[in-house]
């Protein structure tokens, strides 16, 4: 078969379009978005008509995979980390449902926070969840795993975790491709109360679950992706997990002398992680995230054996791994080839030069500069980097939504003026909730659902709301009299003022919409139309 240089997220999609998937549901978040942009834009996928819109957020995009696995489907859902957490009902109860078609999970953390609120690991959803996860240590695992996992999937009956890193996601490398599979064709849970979750049947799948795991240990042990590489030097037992296997590989070109578990399938291999133990005096865990193996192997082995990692602080316990810090840990060099190199400048991300966000914030700011206690919380996107100089507008950024709530809990304190900045995407995210909350109770708060018509802060993917923010507003009970909309200009800037002036002024809840396309869309379509 052909050879492709591919990401691995661009080899995750092209795995799963070439192991038969029907349908991918997800919502942009580096750095995972590449997976389903590269479906969208995939001659293949669209001759064999597999399904590739953007969902509103990770929950109805993991609901949506459930559905078409329900129908027999081979389906594919795709998430940042954070993602996992928005997901996470759906998830851990699809882990109590079973598949019917197989499901992949794909998760993709961000380790040392390069576009994140936290380093949060995925591994520890899916080892609560009880299922079995998939982790590459490169490209052409990534396409294999995606490949394949469908069929694992469809095997143990339960859904696939698929963990993947930046470092891994955004790198490129030479995959071959395998003969392309068929899709599934529709078909029905033989149990025809397999997916109805009422309590009585639910303890029953509960029960199931836990049989299976037996089952799902075994596929572990016997899986292609974990190997047992045996080393002379048995004073020190090597557990490689992922992306780390290849760092590895690099600080030992010449071959590794210790023993070697190379992880990328979970749970651990238990007759793998035995020998190791029984050969080597001491334990050391390379895993790039959180010390996931290195805190279950502290309790398998029962302190019997000395175990090391980024808990004793032999590997840096925050930020992601690369082979300067591997080296360092075998105390072979110290030197870090892979630093950044002096002459590169640090540049702090900034709003784009015509951004209708900036022209927001410059009339936001002087309108707020005559109240005594203003607070701005403000949301996820590129109106985020409104925190930083010149602007410094805002005093909050959570989590997707949370401008709205937050804004709302402060107002219930007594803070005025409590204003919520949200984009048009992350509003249909998840701040249309919280904006319930605020019309229910007509919370004294202003909320400014700074419209783009686009989800830019991830590459200008379609928004869900584009067109309908007022018509959302409106239906969700905000008074028409004050839904305020603009176009953030200079030329508009006394209007801007005024607008929000008489908002923040009014006691009871507000929206205003300053509405100006992404000027990096805009000029995307410009030269589209040329």
């Amino acid at each position: 078969m052909q050879k492709e240089l591919l990401l691995a997220d661009e080899a995750i999609a092209q795995g799963a379009i070439d192991g038969g998937l029907s349908g991918v549901y997800a919502y942009p978040g580096t750095p995972s978005t590449e997976i389903t942009e590269y479906i969208q834009g995939s001659k293949q996928a669209a001759e064999r008509n597999i399904h590739s819109r953007w969902s509103s957020n990770e929950k109805t995009a993991m609901e949506a995979a459930l559905g078409m696995s329900f129908a027999g489907k081979r389906s594919l859902v795709c998430m940042k980390h954070v993602g996992m957490n928005v997901a996470a009902d759906a998830f851990v109860n699809s882990a109590i449902t079973g598949i019917n078609g197989g499901l992949l999970v794909l998760a993709a953390d961000d380790p040392s926070m390069h576009s994140s609120q936290n380093e949060q690991d995925s591994r520890f959803y899916g080892n609560f969840a009880m299922i079995p996860m998939l982790e590459p240590s490169n490209q052409q695992e990534a396409y294999d795993m995606a490949y394949t996992g469908f069929e694992l999937s469809e095997k143990l009956g339960y859904p696939v975790l698929f963990r993947v890193v930046t470092r891994l996601a955004h790198s490129r490398s030479g995959v071959e491709r395998k003969p392309t599979k068929e899709q599934n064709g529709n078909s029905y849970p033989s149990d025809p109360k397999q997916f109805i979750l009422l309590p009585a049947i639910a303890r029953r799948r509960y029960q199931t679950l836990l049989d299976a795991q037996s089952a799902i240990e075994k596929a572990s042990e016997e899986s292609p992706f974990n190997k047992y590489i045996d080393g002379s030097n048995k004073k020190l037992g090597i557990v490689a997990c992922g992306i780390t296997y290849n760092y590895l590989m690099e600080t030992f070109p010449q071959g590794c002398e210790y023993p070697v578990v190379k992880v990328s399938q979970y749970p651990l291999p238990r007759k793998m992680m035995n020998k190791l133990a029984d050969e080597c005096d001491t334990i050391l865990v390379l895993e790039d995230g959180y010390p996931f193996v290195e805190s279950n192997l502290r309790g398998y082995f029962d302190n019997s054996k000395t175990i090391k990692g980024r808990l004793d602080g032999t590997l840096p316990r925050t930020g992601e791994l690369d082979p300067d810090s591997v080296a360092k840990a075998f105390g072979l060099s110290k030197e870090q080839v892979y630093s950044t190199p002096s002459i590169v400048k640090m540049r702090p991300p900034q709003m784009c030069q015509g951004c209708g966000h900036r022209d927001m914030y410059e009339a936001l700011n002087e309108v707020l500069h005559g109240y005594e206690n203003s607070k701005v919380f403000g949301d996820i996107g590129c109106y985020t980097l409104g925190a930083l100089p010149p602007y410094q507008a805002i005093d909050s950024c959570v989590d997707m939504g949370a401008s709205i709530t937050m804004a709302k809990g402060a107002a219930d304190a007594g803070l005025y003026p409590a204003v919520a900045v949200i984009g048009d995407s992350t509003f249909t995210h998840s701040g249309m909730t919280g904006l319930l909350d605020a019309i229910n109770e007509n919370s004294n708060i202003t909320v400014v659902i700074s419209d783009n018509e686009t989800t830019a802060m991830t590459g200008g993917q379609d928004s869900q709301g584009t067109g309908k923010i007022e018509s959302i507003c409106l239906g969700l009970g905000v008074d028409p009299a004050h839904l305020r909309v603009f176009i953030p200009l200079k030329k508009n800037y006394e209007e801007m003022k005024q607008i929000i002036k008489e908002e923040i002024d009014y006691k009871g809840l507000s929206v205003i919409i300053p509405r100006r396309e992404c000027i990096q869309t805009l000029a995307r379509k410009k030269k589209a139309a040329k």
